[in-house]
């Protein structure tokens, strides 16, 4: 008797071994995916780094177009290298997320049930459709705005001889600042995402996001002040659609909350 009872508990053992040693093995070859993707479009980044770099800079030249000699500099030997390695990279993250999510779910979706994947499909698409609006309104919106209120702060030489303020900015400051100002955009509009999903797993509830509110958006003013260039416009420019969409989760956690309550009536 003794003897059955360990054969059993060694098969029952042996039996939850074999897929988790499956599993491992899904997600060694997912992660393989992604990486070689990641390499594959840093590569190609890297080939068309001075194109990227003419885009991210566009904004600033435009800001800067009435003004003759308009440049930008580098100060350290290597510096100029570094920076297309560093454009390459940030584009290569930018433009392979897509493939990392697809590998994600390939990897999840297997797991799940088939009404579940129903839900859980409209987040995956989403996902890069939230980010790319925030990294565009960025760009196409902030950007413009705020280099021209910075560069307003030049002050021309006087007749008397006085020193003029003259903006003469580094290539590699001026990528880290609009780089990390895409990537918020584009990390912060995905606020309703996040609170979809978690309402959706019954981890918070759209009365718990209404009662915290408050706190929610102090918060999400701090969180710009800290990511945005130190202007109220910047700050406003992202703190304010992210309530928006603050407001947006309400209003999708609740739907959710109706749906599963429609379906336990069931």
């Amino acid at each position: 008797m003794t003897e059955n009872a360990a054969a059993g508990e060694t098969d029952e053992l042996e039996g939850t071994r074999a897929p988790l040693i499956e599993h491992l093995i899904e997600l060694r070859k997912r992660l393989i995916y992604s990486v070689l993707g990641f390499v594959v479009v840093f590569a190609i980044s890297l080939y068309f780094a001075l194109d990227i770099y003419e885009f991210l800079v566009r904004p600033l030249s435009d800001a800067l177009k009435d003004q003759p000699g308009r440049r930008l500099i580098y100060t350290g030997l290597t510096e100029a290298m570094l920076v297309h390695i560093k454009v390459a990279f940030f584009a290569a993250i930018m433009l392979s997320f897509p493939l990392v999510a697809v590998q994600v779910w390939a990897f999840v979706a297997p797991g799940l049930y088939k009404n579940e994947r129903r839900a859980f499909l409209p987040f995956l698409v989403a996902t890069p459709v939230l980010f790319t609006a925030g990294a565009a309104m960025a760009y196409y919106v902030v950007f413009p705005l705020a280099w021209t209120f910075f560069l307003s702060f030049q002050t021309p030489a006087v007749e008397t001889g006085g020193l003029p303020i003259q903006f003469e900015g580094k290539v590699n400051e001026y990528l880290d600042l609009s780089m990390k100002l895409i990537f918020a955009f584009g990390v912060m509009f995905l606020v309703p995402v996040a609170l979809t999903l978690l309402g959706y797993v019954g981890i918070i509830s759209s009365s718990w996001l209404r009662d915290k509110r408050k706190y929610a958006i102090i918060l999400i003013f701090i969180v710009a002040a800290v990511l945005t260039p130190p202007d109220v416009f910047s700050q406003c420019a992202l703190a304010l659609p992210v309530c928006l969409l603050y407001e947006a989760s309400i209003i999708m956690v609740r739907l959710t909350e109706k749906k599963r309550a429609a379906a336990a009536e069931i």
